[in-house]
């Protein structure tokens, strides 16, 4: 099990005027290589959450396990716990500050202490994860597009070599283009890399697109979990807590009111495509 949490409360503030609990009985559990989001409106909970995820934050009560390892447990050597969970703030583009792509890539690795050779092997392996080839290596951080800087700064967290890495609304501020490479490398370091993908997103076609299962939090309570479709299933209920399926569901529940005969529950445009095709395809052959 890459996370597990067994009752997290969380209290801001405690026994002052300004007390908040922003996290209520959280019980939940991520599988080694899932890639799971995290979805919910603003003042939800989800950035106490994820920096539970690496102890940033010390529960006011319940316990937070990185594989296996009760955090906050004694005798527990945090820091080497805390090393396998890379964690992406939003925009991290701007914690770059090295001369060169190489030199920021291998800052976090040099600070660990480790030799030459593997510090070389950390950084290779990280920019290649993240798609940038040799020719980026000497280029200024300051010089590439907004999609290749989130890039540089995802390598810096994978040539620390976690086995967890959690995203915090990754592709903010990123053009269709720039969120669409950095979404297809994502997939990619999943699938190739092993890693377990927490991702925390407002955009629900990303979620419904690239997440395996899904976690709903509203007022710090863990509302709904479930694969993508269990979950946008409960649209109406979505929609209360200020929440809402991909546009895509709306467009086919418009279709299907005007007659079309097809599924509603499809939530990727790529779905969608298929499912109308194939409706006018039968209604061809029934009309021929």
């Amino acid at each position: 099990m890459a996370i597990k949490i067994e009752h997290l409360t969380h209290t801001y503030n405690p026994n002052t005027p300004f007390e908040k609990t922003a996290l209520e009985d959280i019980n939940i559990e991520i599988k080694d290589g899932e890639f799971v989001s995290i979805i919910g409106h603003t003042g939800s909970g989800k950035s106490t959450l994820i920096q539970m995820f690496n102890g940033l934050l010390k529960p006011t009560m319940g316990q937070v396990y990185i594989k296996g390892q009760d955090i906050h447990g004694e005798n527990v050597d945090r820091k080497a716990v805390r090393q396998q969970v890379g964690l992406v703030f939003q925009y991290p583009e701007y914690q770059l500050f090295e001369m060169t792509v190489w030199e920021d890539v291998a800052f976090g690795p040099k600070n660990l202490g480790l030799n030459e050779e593997e510090i070389r092997e950390r950084v290779a392996y990280a920019l290649q994860a993240v798609g940038l080839g040799e020719e980026y290596y000497q280029k200024s951080p300051f010089e590439l597009s907004g999609g290749q800087k989130r890039r540089v700064a995802i390598a810096g967290v994978l040539a620390m070599k976690p086995s967890i890495l959690i995203l915090d609304e990754p592709t903010a501020g990123l053009d269709p283009k720039g969120r669409d490479d950095l979404f297809n490398k994502l997939k990619e370091m999943h699938k190739g890399l092993g890693l377990t993908i927490v991702l925390i997103s407002h955009s629900m076609e990303d979620v419904a697109r690239y997440a395996q299962r899904m976690i709903v939090l509203y007022k710090g309570k863990v509302k709904y979990q479930g694969t993508p479709k269990e979950v946008f299933a409960h649209g109406d209920e979505l929609e209360k807590i200020g929440l809402a399926r991909p546009q895509i569901a709306y467009i086919l529940e418009t279709l299907k009111e005007k007659g079309m005969d097809i599924a509603t529950d499809i939530l990727t445009v790529e779905e969608a495509a298929l499912q109308i095709k194939a409706y006018l395809l039968k209604r061809r052959d029934n009309n021929a």
